[in-house]
């Protein structure tokens, strides 16, 4: 039954940032590239690998948030998210996708801590795999910010 929640977690998160692809054009290729890890993330809960899933469930969401983060993407989701309380429209869909999606992290990492203190916590892979998945998302959110640094235009 939690497998099925993580799928269907990721399943979102991968369709938000489709989404946001749609709405962020000029992003188009980096918003495919962030919902790739989701893709992998279902793909290797159906065939029955746990204990990676559960913690990329955990650390890409972190990164993506801390990306965010750094990037000071979370000034505007604060603002937007104030408007979504007093039930007024979103000023800006990608925004707004953002916001969503920074709320679907939240969640991943939460079920994901869950699952895997229920069926992980006491066998003695913990660190490994931890640092085996952060290494992954290191070097998967790396390429990114090198590829959005190369895009960037050379006079900003």
């Amino acid at each position: 039954m939690v497998n099925r929640g993580i799928a269907s977690l990721a399943l979102v998160m991968m369709v938000c940032f489709l989404l946001l692809s749609h709405f962020d054009p000029q992003f188009f290729w980096v918003h495919l590239y962030e919902s790739l890890i989701y893709i992998v993330m279902v793909v290797m809960l159906l065939y029955g690998k746990h204990r990676w899933p559960y913690m990329l469930g955990i650390v890409a969401p972190a990164g993506w948030l801390l990306l965010s983060w750094v990037t000071s993407g979370f000034g505007e989701v604060l603002g937007e998210m104030s408007r979504f309380v007093n039930a007024e429209a979103p000023g800006y869909t990608v925004i707004f996708l953002g916001n969503l999606i920074s709320i679907l992290s939240v969640s991943m990492m939460a079920l994901c801590c869950y699952s895997w203190g229920r069926g992980f916590a006491s066998v003695g892979k913990r660190w490994g795999t931890f640092l085996i998945c952060l290494g992954v998302v290191a070097i998967y959110y790396g390429a990114l910010v090198i590829w959005i640094w190369r895009l960037a235009p050379s006079g900003a």
